[in-house]
C-alpha cells in the first residue's frame, strides 16, 4: 500500500507528461484507477506508473508483410533501452502495407495506415515514439501518422536483406525480377531458371537489398534527421541493427524529456537535404510522392519546384542496383549513408546545421564518417552518373510535371522523339503488348494511362511497362514509357512517371493517342505531344476515363479525396498537424 502511495509524491516531483492525464491524474481518480488498473493486468508493476515516460513503439510487424517480419525481435531491442532509460515501453500495433503481396496495390492504403497510426499515437497514453519501419509504404504512412500529432519520435527501418546468391553471382531483389522476367520473355531462360533465381534471392530476413523504396526510404529517414546515423543500411540480420534499437530507444526517453518533437526536427531545410541525399544515392523517384505526403502533413511548403532546384547537378556517387553494381550489405560495409553525407558536405550541397533526433547536428554526426570502398560509394570527382537526381519533366500533357530517374535510365534516350503506342488501361496493356500485330518499333513510345491516384485506383507500381515480347526477342531491353502511375524502386528504365493531372481526371495524357509523336528532351525538363492545342482540348472534352467501379468502403473515400501525384497522394483531409490533445471520457 505504501508503495502505491508513492505513484502520486514522485509525480508531483516530476515534469508533468502527456501520459499523466491518464495515469496520475488527481481530479479524475475514477478514470486514472480504471486506466491503471487494467494495465496491471498485464503485470505491471507499480513504479512504471510513477510518472516516467510512456514511450509508445509503433510497430508495423506482420507475417503478410514479410520485408518486415522481424520486428519483434526489433521491438525487444527497444524496449530494453526505453527501461534502461527509465521509460515505460508499450508496443501496439498498426496497419501494415506490403507491396509484395498487398493487393490493388499497398499504395492504395498508404493513407489508410497513417490513419491509424495518427489516431492511436494521439488517444493513447503516449509520451514519445518509435516508429518501426520496413517495406516502403510503411515508412511514409508512420511518419505522416506521426507528424500529425507531433510527439517526440524517433524511427528504426527494418534494414536490408543479405545480397541474393545465384549461381555464383549475386542477385537484387526486384531489379533482378525485372532482368530475368524480361529473359524469360525472349526466351533465354527457362521456368526452372526463374524459380531457381527466386527462391536465391531472398536468403535472410529484412527489405530489398536494392537501391528500392524501402531503402531509399530509410534513407530519407536518415537524412530528415529522424533515427540515428547509421540506420539506412544496417543488414536486418546483423547485430549492429539490434544494437541500433537498443540505443534508439534509450534516445526516445531523453527526447522525450527534452521536448525534442518532430517538428523541431524536419524543417524545409531537412527536406532539401534529404532531396539531395537521394539524388547522390540513386534513391527511388516514390521519395518524391512520400516526402511530399510527409511535407504536408508537417504543414511544411515542398513541391516539384524543389527537386528540380534541389535536384540540379547531383551526381549519384552509390553504386547500387538499379542504378549501378553493388547492393545494400555492400553500401554498409563501405560506410553506408554516413559517408554520402559527409561526401555531399564536404561540397557544401547540405544544410549542415539541421539537428537530428540525437540532438546533434547532421554534419556533427558525419562529418568524421570513413569510407572503405570507394568503388561502392564513389568520389564527387569519379560518380556514377553525372548528374542523377530525379528530373521534373513538364509539357502539354504534363503540365503538374512528371518525373524520371536518370541514374536507372539509358542515356541515349535521354532526348528521344517517337510515335506513341497507347494503352487506355493495365488490363488493355496485359491484352496487347505481346500481339505480334502491334505496330511498334524500339523507337516507339509506349503510353499507359488511367493508372493514376483515382485511375487505379492507387497509382500502381505499373509504370515500368514490360516491352513487347517481339522487340524483347531482337534484343531490345529499354524504351521511352509514359504514365500516370508508379514504379517500383527496384526496376529500371526510361520510365516516365506521375504525370500529372492523371488521365482519370482527364489530364491532357488522355488526349494521346496512337501515331501521335512525342518529344522527351529530360536536360531541358520537357515532355510534349505534338499535336496542335485546339485538337488536343477537343479530344478531351470527348474522352472518357476508364474508372474504377467502387461504391463504397475506404476505397471510395480515397477516390473522392485523394489529391494528385505532385501533392504527395494524400488525402485532402489529412494535411496538417492536428496535435496531441484529445478529449477525455469519463468512466
Amino acid at each position: 500500500m505504501e508503495e502505491e502511495l508513492l505513484i502520486s509524491d514522485n509525480m508531483s516531483k516530476k515534469n508533468k507528461l502527456r501520459s499523466s492525464n491518464w495515469y496520475n491524474s488527481q481530479t479524475h481518480r475514477r478514470d486514472t484507477f480504471v486506466h491503471r488498473g487494467w494495465m496491471r493486468n498485464q503485470g505491471h508493476p507499480s513504479h512504471l506508473f510513477d510518472g516516467r515516460p510512456v514511450i509508445g513503439i509503433c510497430n508495423t510487424w506482420s507475417e503478410l508483410t514479410p520485408c518486415n517480419g522481424h520486428f519483434r525481435e526489433i521491438s525487444e531491442s527497444v524496449k530494453k533501452g526505453v527501461y534502461e532509460a527509465g521509460g515505460f515501453p508499450l508496443e501496439f500495433p498498426v496497419f501494415s502495407a506490403s507491396e509484395s503481396n498487398l493487393r490493388p496495390t499497398a499504395m492504395l492504403f498508404r493513407n489508410l495506415a497513417s490513419m491509424d497510426v495518427e489516431e492511436a499515437i494521439r488517444g493513447n497514453p503516449i509520451d514519445g515514439v518509435v516508429l518501426l519501419m520496413g517495406c516502403d509504404k510503411t515508412t511514409p504512412s508512420l511518419l505522416m501518422g506521426a507528424g500529425s500529432v507531433d510527439l517526440p519520435t524517433i524511427g528504426i527501418s527494418g534494414g536490408p536483406m543479405l545480397n541474393g546468391q545465384h549461381r555464383g553471382e549475386t542477385i537484387g531483389s526486384g531489379t533482378g525480377v525485372w532482368e530475368l522476367d524480361a529473359d524469360l520473355n525472349a526466351g533465354l531462360i527457362t521456368e526452372e531458371d526463374f524459380v531457381e533465381a527466386e527462391i536465391s534471392m531472398s536468403r535472410s530476413k529484412g527489405n530489398c537489398m536494392t537501391m528500392g523504396t524501402a531503402s531509399t526510404m530509410g534513407s530519407m529517414v536518415e537524412a530528415l534527421g529522424m533515427s540515428l546515423p547509421g540506420n539506412a543500411a544496417i543488414p536486418a540480420v546483423d547485430a549492429r541493427r539490434y544494437s541500433l534499437a537498443h540505443m534508439s530507444g534509450r534516445r526516445i526517453v531523453e527526447m522525450v524529456k527534452e521536448n525534442l518533437i518532430m517538428s523541431k526536427i524536419i524543417s524545409k531545410k531537412s527536406f532539401e537535404n534529404a532531396i539531395k541525399v537521394n539524388g547522390a544515392i540513386g534513391g527511388s523517384t516514390n521519395a518524391v510522392i512520400h516526402l511530399a505526403a510527409v511535407a504536408g502533413r508537417l504543414e511544411i511548403d515542398l513541391d516539384l519546384s524543389d527537386w528540380e532546384v534541389c535536384g540540379k547537378d547531383i551526381p549519384t556517387i552509390v553504386n547500387l542496383q538499379p542504378s549501378g553494381k553493388y547492393l545494400m550489405e555492400d553500401f554498409y560495409y563501405a560506410g553506408g549513408l554516413p559517408v554520402v553525407i559527409k561526401r555531399l558536405l564536404e561540397q557544401n550541397l547540405l544544410n549542415g546545421d539541421c539537428v537530428t533526433v540525437n540532438g546533434k547536428t547532421i554534419s556533427e554526426n558525419n562529418m568524421k564518417a570513413n569510407c572503405w570502398n570507394n568503388e561502392v560509394i564513389k568520389k564527387f570527382d569519379d560518380p556514377l552518373i553525372r548528374d542523377g537526381g530525379i528530373k521534373i519533366l513538364r509539357g502539354n500533357i504534363a503540365p503538374d510535371g512528371a518525373i524520371i530517374k536518370p541514374s536507372a535510365a539509358t542515356p541515349k534516350l535521354m532526348k528521344h522523339k517517337g510515335k506513341a503506342v497507347v494503352f487506355e488501361s493495365i488490363e488493355d496493356l496485359h491484352t496487347k503488348i505481346d500481339d505480334p500485330n502491334l505496330e511498334v518499333d524500339e523507337n516507339s513510345i509506349l503510353v499507359l494511362k488511367n493508372c493514376g491516384p483515382r485511375g487505379y485506383p492507387g497509382m500502381a507500381e505499373v509504370g515500368n511497362m514490360r516491352l513487347p515480347k517481339k522487340l524483347l526477342k531482337k534484343g531490345v531491353r529499354d524504351m521511352i514509357r509514359i504514365s500516370d502511375a508508379r514504379m517500383s524502386g527496384t526496376a529500371f528504365g526510361t520510365v516516365i512517371l506521375h504525370t500529372s493531372p492523371e488521365a482519370a481526371i482527364k489530364g491532357p495524357l488522355a488526349a494521346v493517342q496512337n501515331g501521335d509523336f512525342i518529344e522527351v528532351d529530360v536536360n531541358k525538363g520537357l515532355m510534349n505531344l505534338l499535336v496542335d492545342e485546339k485538337i488536343i482540348l477537343k479530344r478531351l472534352e470527348s474522352y472518357k476515363p476508364i474508372l474504377p467501379d467502387i461504391s463504397s468502403g475506404y476505397q471510395k473515400m480515397y477516390i473522392d479525396h485523394v489529391m494528385q501525384a505532385d501533392k504527395g497522394a494524400d488525402l485532402d483531409f489529412l494535411v496538417g498537424k492536428r496535435g496531441h490533445e484529445v478529449k477525455r471520457h469519463s468512466h
